[in-house]
């Protein structure tokens, strides 16, 4: 089409020639993978005809010789842009080949560590509990027996390991239920849980007007004892934990304030992170995993919420939960 174009309508015009020509090179380099053989094939063949029909045309001579180099340059330019072509596609292709495969490999990966992760951590659970049972029994005849103590406490560790791993697999399924809840009763529920085990005080300030909250219950108290636990943690003793709830437009705001050791700046951006580095011993030399604010942050993301964090070094930390209000 481009030579039709280029010698019926240009006139012999030889700028004419070169520009339909080149519309045609570029519409070929552009919308055509053609190979290298096809490609040389096609360049000779358009080349020949181009140069024939230059030669039995009744132009000046003149003419002729500058449609034959013209006729040349662009066959090469043709090729040179055909190969271009070739080259950026072919590389794109297989960028998206490679795309491919690697996200299978990562969807099997991802599928083989939920299910080790389960296996090991619900295989784990029987003799645990029989540790756990037995070094119960023992301390009820000596509860002052250091050994047993240490027994029943990293059993006890070792559970709550183990809950948290299957958590995380729970936590990759996306669909949960939900209810309205009354945030006022459920808070103080929990709240009086928690002081009822510990000698620690926990400020409670309530928003004015209950708020009703559309949440899944058992998963949401989850995420609250995380982030009560983390602040018992990592403040000392003699400072409160302070829970506020308050709200804008159709969000709740649940605020979990300690006044501790806080997150340094640079720690920050790892805490919802699975094995976080960010996971420090608590004051009282509490091993952490690095699993708890992970689950918790999961699990908002699954209310459709944000788990945010706010901390200073030596001031405390605030952990905020948004969710949406239900009506």
């Amino acid at each position: 089409m481009a030579f039709n174009i280029s010698y019926i309508i240009s006139l012999y015009n030889t700028k004419n020639t070169l520009f339909m020509f080149l519309v045609g090179i570029v519409v070929a380099s552009l919308f055509f993978t053609i190979e290298f053989k096809q490609m040389k094939f096609i360049v000779i063949y358009i080349v020949a005809v181009y140069l024939m029909a230059t030669f039995i045309s009744e132009i000046p001579i003149q003419e002729k010789l500058v449609n034959f180099i013209a006729g040349i340059i662009l066959g090469l330019i043709l090729l040179s842009f055909s190969r271009y072509s070739y080259y950026f596609k072919s590389n794109h292709f297989i960028q998206i080949k490679d795309l491919e495969e690697k996200n299978k490999k990562i969807l099997i990966l991802n599928n083989q560590k939920s299910e080790i992760l389960s296996f090991v951590a619900h295989d784990l659970r029987a003799p645990l509990n029989n540790i756990d049972a037995l070094s119960q029994f023992l301390l009820l005849e000596d509860s002052k027996n250091t050994e047993i103590n240490m027994i029943s406490s990293s059993a006890l560790q070792a559970k709550n390991i183990i809950n948290d791993l299957i958590e995380v697999v729970k936590t990759e399924q996306t669909d949960i239920s939900k209810e309205s809840i009354p945030l006022k009763p459920y808070l103080n529920k929990i709240i009086d849980r928690w002081t009822s085990n510990t000698t620690r005080k926990i400020e409670f300030i309530p928003q004015e007007n209950d708020l009703n909250l559309s949440a899944n219950a058992s998963k949401l108290e989850r995420v609250i004892d995380n982030l009560i636990s983390n602040a018992l943690k990592f403040s000392n003793s003699d400072k409160p934990i302070r829970i506020a709830v308050g709200s804008t437009n159709d969000t709740i705001l649940i605020n979990v304030i300690d006044f501790g050791i806080g997150i340094p700046a640079e720690l920050q951006p790892y805490v919802f992170d699975q094995f976080s580095k960010a996971g420090r011993k608590g004051l009282k030399g509490e091993n952490s995993l690095g699993l708890g604010l992970h689950i918790s942050h999961k699990i908002i993301e699954q209310h459709k919420g944000e788990l945010l964090v706010s901390s200073k070094e030596n001031e405390g930390t605030t952990f905020t939960i948004k969710l949406p209000a239900s009506a």
